[in-house]
């Protein structure tokens, strides 16, 4: 995630109480890629990404197990189109 992605994941966990620190990959390089940590401290911080945002999935599915449904009340359809091989 670039820091503007960052930053929207940093809100997000401390909004939903998911620990977690926002920070780049490369500190000399605030530009480049940014990852969710366990730590702060450089040396020793794990990256929690995927799990920081299977934690964000979670809580979503929390607040409404159910799949979505349309307006209307009928079912959700939807299709998978395979690639064409071609």
């Amino acid at each position: 995630m670039d820091a503007e992605e960052a930053r929207q994941v940093d809100i997000t966990l401390r909004r939903l109480g998911i620990p977690g620190i926002v920070a780049p990959e490369d500190p000399d390089t605030p530009a480049g890629a940014w990852r969710v940590y366990d730590s702060p401290d450089i040396g020793t911080r794990k990256d929690t990404t995927a799990d920081a945002l299977a934690a964000v999935v979670a809580k979503f599915r929390e607040a409404n197990p159910e799949p979505p449904r349309r307006a209307d009340g009928g079912p959700t359809r939807g299709f998978v189109i395979p690639p064409d091989e071609n």
